[in-house]
C-alpha cells in the first residue's frame, strides 16, 4: 500500500532481537521525560524538528534508525534481519514479491518454467539489468552465484538450503539460467539467494573471512548502492540511477545505529532521523500525538519465543556446551511452559500490540498458521507444573527450592539482550513465576549473546526469527542438517534442535508442489516442533514503527493491507519513499504508486501447476 502521509494526527548469529516494547512504570516516566509535548516545546526545538532531513548540499536524506549492528555485508554470510535487508537493496534475487499480497513476481528473472518432471527449471534473465560499475548483470552472474554455494560450504552459510538439493546450474547463455535438481523442490520461485557479480566475487579467497566492507562503493544490482559503512554507526546507500525499475526518489538512504531506543525516539522528535523502527508501545502512544510524526502498528512478521537448548551437538557426533541437563528431560521443559503466562506477557509487556503466542508461523501468514488442539496445549498451569516437576524427581526441600536427586537445586540461566526491554520485563516475570515453582533463574543480559550461544553456553534464551510467505528458511534451521560440521564451525541451525521426526516431515514438504498437501506437512512440523518443547512462542508482537511526514510524503507498507514499513520481503519500503520535499525538484526516477509485471510470471507457474512458493526469513531476520 502507497500511504500518503496525512497532516498531524503504520536471520548468524547475534541472536535474534526483537521488536523492543514494554510498558513498564519505569519506562512510562522515562519516556515521559523523553517526549515533550510539541506544545511545551521550545521555538528552537520545534524548527528543528519541522526541519526535513537535508545535506548541507540540499540532498534528500532518508535516516533510518536502526538498534541492530550489522553481521557482515557479505550476503554468503549474513543472517541478520538488518544486513539482509541492505542486501536487498544492492542485489537482485531471481525473483522477488509483490508488496500488495505477497505473491512471487520478477527479479532478476522474468520468467520461469519448469520441466515436465519439475527437476529442471529455466529462468529466462532480464537484459536491463546492469552492475553499478557499467558491467553487463547475464545469467552468468547467476549461476556462478549458486555454483559457489554449491561448491564450498562457507558460501553456503547464510543460504545454504536452498542450493542442497542442486544438481547442476548453467548457463546456456546470457539471458538463460538452467538449474538441475536432485529432486523435487518447492522453493523454486523463491529462492532468496542475492545474485552477486562473478568478476568482482571470483577474486575473493576465503568466504569464511571476507564481509565486503572495505572497498566502496560495493557494486551491486539493486536500486542502492552502498557507499559507506563505519561499524554501529551506519550504512549509508546512494541510488542506483540505472536501476531496471527506476531509481529510488531520495539522494541518500542511511541505516543508522542507535544502541537506545530513546535515544532514537528523540532523534525523530528532532528531525535527525526521518524513521523508526522497534517501538515500544509506551513510545508508539506518545508518537501518535506528536506532530509530524505518523506511526504504523501493523501485525508483525516475527515471533517471540523462549528456546531451550537441547544439548548443543555438532554433524560429527561430538556434544559441546555447558546447557543444563535437566532441561534434556521434555516434563521439565513442559513445566516451565505451564508455568509461562502468555496472556500477562500480551498484555503487560507489550500492552496488547502481540498476539498470544501458539504455533510457529505468525497468524498473518494464514496459510500456514497452526495451533495446538485443547488438547495438546501447554496452557498456564501452576499446579500441572508443579505435578511435573514432582513426578520427574525435582521435589522441594526443605527451603522451598527444587532439587535434583542429587541435592543440587534446579537453578537456569537464561540469554537475554541487554538493549531490548522486552527481554528484560519477560524475565522478571519468568522470575517470579518459576520462582514460585523453587525454581530459580538468572537473567544475563548481554550486549553480545552470539558466543555463548554459538558455543552451548546457555540453558535457555529468548528467540526470534522474522519469518516470511514461503516457510522453508525458518524450519530449515531446526533440522539436523543445519548443525555445525564440528564444534569449531558455524552452522545455520537456531537452536540445535535434530529430531528425525521433524526431519522427515521438512523433507516430504521441500518436494511437495501440491499447495495443500505441502501446507498440512508444514503444519505437521510445527505440531511436532511444539511437541517437543525446545521452542515456546509467547507473542507475535505487531510492527510498531514511526516516521516523520515533513521528510517522507509517501512509502509503501507490505502487505497493502495493515503491512510493515521495516524489513519488508524486497526493496518496497525505501525504493518507493518521496521525499516531502518532492514538489522542490528532488530527484529519482521512481513512481510512488508500484508497477509490477506479474502477469507473465503468474501465468506461467498456474500453466505448469506449480505451487508458486512464497518464501523464508526476515531476510532474514533474519533473525533479528
Amino acid at each position: 500500500m502507497v500511504t500518503q502521509a496525512p497532516p498531524p494526527t503504520a536471520r548468524l548469529r547475534s541472536r535474534f532481537r526483537r521488536t523492543a516494547a514494554v510498558g513498564t512504570a519505569a519506562s512510562a516516566l522515562l519516556l515521559a521525560g523523553l517526549i515533550v509535548p510539541q506544545a511545551q516545546a521550545a521555538p528552537q526545538d520545534r524548527t528543528a524538528a519541522l526541519a526535513p532531513a537535508r545535506a548541507a548540499d540540499g540532498k534528500d536524506v532518508l535516516t533510518v534508525a536502526v538498534s541492530q549492528s550489522v553481521d557482515s555485508l557479505s550476503p554468503f554470510l549474513a543472517s541478520r534481519l538488518l544486513t539482509t535487508s541492505i542486501h536487498r537493496l544492492t542485489y537482485e534475487y531471481l525473483t522477488n514479491y509483490d508488496p500488495k499480497d505477497g505473491r512471487t513476481v520478477p527479479g532478476f528473472a522474468t520468467e520461469w518454467k519448469p520441466s515436465a518432471d519439475k527437476l529442471t527449471w529455466t529462468y529466462t534473465i532480464r537484459s536491463d539489468s546492469t552492475w553499478s560499475d557499467g558491467k553487463k548483470a547475464t545469467a552468468e552472474d547467476a549461476a556462478w552465484t549458486f555454483n559457489k554455494m554449491m561448491a564450498d560450504p562457507n558460501a553456503a552459510t547464510a543460504n545454504g538450503s536452498f542450493t542442497a538439493n542442486f544438481a547442476e546450474v548453467t548457463a546456456p547463455d546470457p539471458a538463460t539460467l538452467v538449474i538441475r535438481l536432485k529432486k523435487p523442490q518447492a522453493t523454486m520461485t523463491a529462492l532468496d539467494v542475492p545474485i552477486v557479480p562473478k568478476h568482482i566475487w571470483e577474486k575473493v579467497g576465503d568466504f569464511s573471512t571476507f564481509n565486503n566492507d572495505k572497498q566502496f562503493p560495493i557494486v551491486g544490482n539493486g536500486p542502492f548502492v552502498i557507499t559507506d559503512f563505519k561499524v554501529d554507526q551506519y550504512v549509508k546507500l546512494a541510488p542506483n540511477k540505472d536501476f531496471w525499475r527506476g531509481a529510488p526518489k531520495f539522494d541518500e538512504l542511511v541505516f543508522k545505529y542507535y544502541k537506545d531506543g530513546d535515544a532514537a525516539v528523540a532523534a525523530l522528535q528532532k528531525g535527525e532521523v526521518s524513521f523508526v523502527q522497534g517501538l515500544t508501545p509506551a513510545q508508539a502512544d506518545a508518537l501518535k500525538s506528536a506532530e509530524n510524526i505518523k506511526v504504523n502498528d501493523a501485525p508483525g512478521r516475527r515471533f517471540f519465543a523462549l528456546a531451550t537448548n537441547p544439548g548443543a551437538r555438532s554433524k560429527d557426533g561430538k556434544t559441546f556446551g555447558n546447557g543444563h541437563k535437566a532441561l534434556l528431560d521434555p516434563a521439565v521443559r513442559k513445566a516451565l511452559f505451564h508455568a509461562t503466562d502468555r496472556t500477562t506477557i500480551v498484555d503487560k509487556v507489550f500492552q496488547g500490540h502481540a498476539v498470544e503466542g501458539e504455533g510457529y508461523i505468525p497468524p498473518r501468514f494464514s496459510s500456514y498458521f497452526w495451533k495446538p488442539s485443547a488438547e495438546q496445549k501447554i496452557g498456564y498451569d501452576p499446579a500441572k507444573a508443579a505435578q511435573l516437576l514432582d513426578q520427574a524427581g525435582y521435589r522441594k526441600n526443605a527451603s522451598g527450592k527444587r532439587a535434583g536427586k542429587d541435592g543440587k537445586p534446579l537453578d537456569f540461566r537464561i540469554l537475554c539482550h541487554a538493549t531490548d526491554p522486552n527481554d528484560k520485563a519477560i524475565g522478571k516475570y519468568l522470575q517470579e513465576w518459576w520462582g514460585e515453582l523453587g525454581i530459580g533463574l538468572k537473567v544475563e543480559c548481554l550486549d553480545n549473546v552470539s558466543d555463548p550461544w554459538l558455543a552451548g553456553d546457555y540453558d535457555l534464551a529468548f528467540d526470534g526469527w522474522s519469518v516470511n510467505p514461503d516457510p522453508d528458511f525458518v524450519l530449515s534451521i531446526h533440522t539436523c542438517a543445519a548443525l555445525p560440521a564440528t564444534p569449531k564451525d558455524t552452522g545455520a541451525t537456531d537452536n540445535f534442535i535434530c529430531d528425525k521426526q521433524f526431519d522427515d516431515l521438512y523433507a516430504r514438504q521441500a518436494v511437495e508442489y501440491d499447495a495443500a498437501k505441502r501446507t498440512e506437512l508444514v503444519k505437521q512440523m510445527e505440531s511436532r516442533l511444539y511437541d517437543t518443547g525446545y521452542m515456546n512462542v509467547l507473542a507475535y508482537p505487531n510492527a510498531l514503527e514511526a516516521y516523520r511526514t515533513d521528510q517522507i510524503k509517501s512509502i509503501t507498507t507490505m502487505p497493502e493491507a495493515a503491512g510493515n514499513i521495516y524489513g519488508q520481503d524486497g526493496y518496497w519500503s525505501w525504493w518507493s519513499a518521496e521525499p516531502a520535499s518532492a514538489g522542490e525538484g528532488s530527484g529519482g526516477g521512481s513512481s510512488t504508486g508500484i508497477l509490477i509485471g506479474v502477469g507473465a510470471a503468474v501465468a506461467l507457474a498456474a500453466a505448469a501447476g506449480v505451487f508458486v512458493a512464497m518464501r523464508r526469513r526476515s531476510t532474514a531476520e533474519d533473525r533479528e
